[in-house]
């Protein structure tokens, strides 16, 4: 797809005057994020009063600003007729709850049948939006509920919003061990030392919090709830496994234990589940179009209720 230029006009008020050329820019275009328009200014895109200018120029106020919108075809994956559940849909975003199993995006030995390649099915205009709208993911293993942005001024606002940490996000897992109470976990996480495809808690990591509590006690297992303050590669599975209680089914993280007197049942439940138990069931956020809240829940899955119900049965016994 080729590049279709647009051209903008606009003119700086006076109240940016003293403010950098690409900050002043981030406000009177706020469909665009200030990375992409300083990536415009450098090449030449974005003119002040007819020059070029680099981002750092200082404006006075009362200039003129010409904006060629050149976008890309941002995304090279294919369409395909994949059902989506979707939770929630309108003109701005879409919040798409992903079946357990299903990868995000298409990669090195998945280059389709992924939630990418639906959603490209379901709106082909995402191919104009950065990785299909999809601002945020979830491990392939992990169901659960997911915000696609579907214009440019709502991915701006859902990045930022993610990176202002004011997207709520809440999962249910279940983890191997009694839990006596909740609390939070707040450990820096970065790349194994070793496995490169995994994550680990280090000194040298990224900021990392996850807040828990404790919704259901089973005999050997604890059925919990947990929020993200950040939101770092495999950090809820990396968190509880550095506290002793890794989620059932996380092989990477954990192995499978078989508790001590399980009946048949779960026994054969917990060999047969082959993926980590955690959903995400709850997302909150500002909407980017009307300035309201909104809240998207969804259920557990099938295999995640099953499960939960063999331990709950266990446990009686």
């Amino acid at each position: 797809m080729n590049a279709t230029p647009n051209l903008l006009n606009a003119s700086i008020p006076p109240e940016s005057a003293g403010r950098r050329f690409d900050a002043a820019l981030a406000d009177l275009f706020p469909d665009y994020s200030r990375s992409r328009l300083s990536a415009w200014i450098k090449a030449g895109d974005v003119l002040l009063d007819g020059e070029q200018v680099i981002p750092r120029h200082i404006v006075h106020g009362g200039e003129t600003v010409e904006l060629h919108v050149r976008m890309q075809r941002e995304v090279k994956a294919s369409a395909e007729d994949i059902r989506l559940d979707i939770r929630y849909e309108d003109a701005d975003l879409i919040v798409v709850n992903k079946p357990p199993g299903l990868i995000v995006h298409p990669g090195a030995g998945n280059p389709d049948g992924t939630l990418q390649n639906a959603l490209l099915h379901h709106d082909p205009e995402l191919a104009g939006i950065p990785r299909a709208g999809l601002v945020h993911r979830l491990d392939k293993g992990t169901s659960g509920l997911m915000v696609v942005a579907r214009t440019l001024r709502a991915h701006t606002s859902l990045v930022e919003q993610l990176s202002a940490r004011s997207v709520h996000r809440q999962y249910e897992a279940l983890a191997y061990g009694p839990m006596v109470s909740g609390g939070k976990i707040d450990q820096p996480i970065g790349r194994h030392p070793v496995d490169r495809l995994k994550q680990a808690v280090r000194e040298d990591g990224r900021e990392a919090v996850t807040h828990y509590r404790v919704r259901e006690k089973f005999r050997a297992m604890t059925l919990v709830e947990c929020r993200l303050e950040t939101g770092r590669t495999h950090q809820i599975r990396v968190h509880l496994a550095h506290v002793r209680h890794p989620i059932v089914g996380d092989l990477a993280y954990g192995n499978l234990r078989l508790p001590k007197g399980a009946s048949p049942e779960l026994i054969e439940a917990l060999r047969g589940f082959r993926r980590q138990a955690l959903h995400a069931e709850r997302l909150e956020f500002v909407h980017p179009a009307t300035g309201e809240t909104v809240l998207v829940q969804a259920e557990r899955p099938a295999d995640m209720e099953a499960l939960i119900g063999v331990v709950r049965d266990d446990s009686k016994t």
